[in-house]
């Protein structure tokens, strides 16, 4: 979703990798799906599937009865039908060497990575290594004005990782494509470039997801065209927002009562954390970057922190009680806190707990240059 609530922030999103420690090593920017996938849940009778999916041959499903127990009727397919087992003889292209060749890919718009991405990515991994395919520089070529993002670029990965539990162990990854390359695609393209140029094995997708140009395609044309490549194609409903007193998204025409990114953004925006935390699946965490090279400074127990400092969306003005800061290249340092939000700063005050720690912080953490803080679920 593109609409919503919440401050914008301009060039300095655009700064260094906030991840000093892994400053070095790539990182994908933030994604935007090809158009609104929103995730996700059980599955949607009548929508037929390809079945003829080969195994993978890194990771051979050989069991996957076991793998889902499907309640469902006869005529709706299951997962396991979905990305047969049946074998084939068609093999990938020689000339396939993405990242992704192979893996189940989920299609959305992945800006929160909120629960109804993460079931996404659960389908995905039952079947094999899960990606989420998003496109990067959607942005620049509609001419959107830039904003902050819900999560920080360097935060991402972390955000996965917490997703292992669910999807087998398996840590789900991204897969980037230049939406420049894809805009004008029309669905049987795109369908056609997943298999031809980046080797997908089979796609997950959410009941509203639309693709191709002008989103010409819809969930059963992506299923059609699947099956017609030989991928297999996986349709579920999408996760449903259960929260009575949830926000109003009248204005969004695809808003159908779905978990969304635009829910949590229209959240933030007027500091419901614990609702945030209901639609994440966790607790919103803001990453704070210094931009002296001596890092953040301490005032007693208290430190003002400028909010061009800020690299990914934050809650309203306001007093926000039972946070935490996480200090160090890892955040193995928590320190219990009380946040406050105003125009300019974000003032950040150590508590009981928290003035005990303080030693410990400037004898050990005298140039602090990244700070995350993470919400608890109250404003107080």
């Amino acid at each position: 979703m593109l609409s919503g609530g919440g401050s914008r922030l301009s060039n300095h999103l655009r700064q260094r990798d906030c991840d000093l420690r892994h400053r070095h090593h790539h990182q994908p920017q933030l994604g935007f799906g090809f158009v609104f996938g929103f995730g996700l849940g059980t599955r949607i009778a009548g929508l037929r599937v390809r079945r003829s999916l080969k195994p993978l041959s890194a990771r051979r499903i050989s069991s996957l009865r076991s793998i889902i127990h499907s309640k469902s009727p006869p005529d709706i397919p299951t997962l396991s039908h979905c990305f047969s087992q049946q074998e084939d003889d068609r093999e990938l292209p020689s000339d396939v060497l993405s990242s992704v060749a192979g893996g189940i890919v989920a299609l959305g718009k992945f800006d929160a990575l909120h629960i109804g991405h993460r079931e996404l990515a659960i389908q995905a991994s039952k079947v094999g290594p899960p990606f989420l395919l998003s496109f990067v520089g959607m942005a620049e070529v509609l001419g959107w004005e830039p904003r902050a993002p819900i999560v920080a670029k360097c935060d991402r990965k972390r955000v996965l990782s917490t997703w292992a539990p669910y999807c087998g162990n398996m840590v789900p990854a991204e897969f980037e494509i230049q939406f420049s390359s894809v805009r004008q695609l029309t669905p049987r393209e795109f369908v056609e470039k997943l298999l031809k140029e980046f080797g997908v094995r089979g796609v997950v997708a959410g009941e509203n997801y639309r693709f191709g140009y002008k989103a010409a395609g819809d969930a059963r044309e992506l299923v059609k065209l699947c099956e017609e490549y030989g991928m297999g194609a996986y349709i579920i409903k999408s996760v449903m927002d259960k929260n009575q007193h949830s926000i109003s998204t009248n204005s969004d025409s695809k808003d159908r009562g779905q978990v969304s990114s635009t829910r949590v953004r229209r959240a933030l925006a007027v500091g419901d954390m614990k609702y945030v935390s209901q639609l994440l699946g966790r607790q919103h965490r803001m990453i704070l970057i210094a931009k002296e090279q001596e890092g953040f400074r301490w005032s007693r127990h208290k430190l003002s922190v400028p909010k061009s400092c800020m690299l990914n969306l934050g809650p309203k003005e306001g007093l926000y009680g039972k946070c935490d800061l996480l200090i160090g290249d890892e955040g193995e340092l928590v320190v219990p806190c009380s946040v406050v939000i105003d125009t300019a700063y974000i003032h950040i005050e150590m508590d009981e707990v928290g003035v005990g720690m303080y030693d410990d912080i400037v004898s050990s953490k005298q140039d602090v240059r990244l700070l995350r803080i993470e919400f608890g679920d109250l404003e107080s």
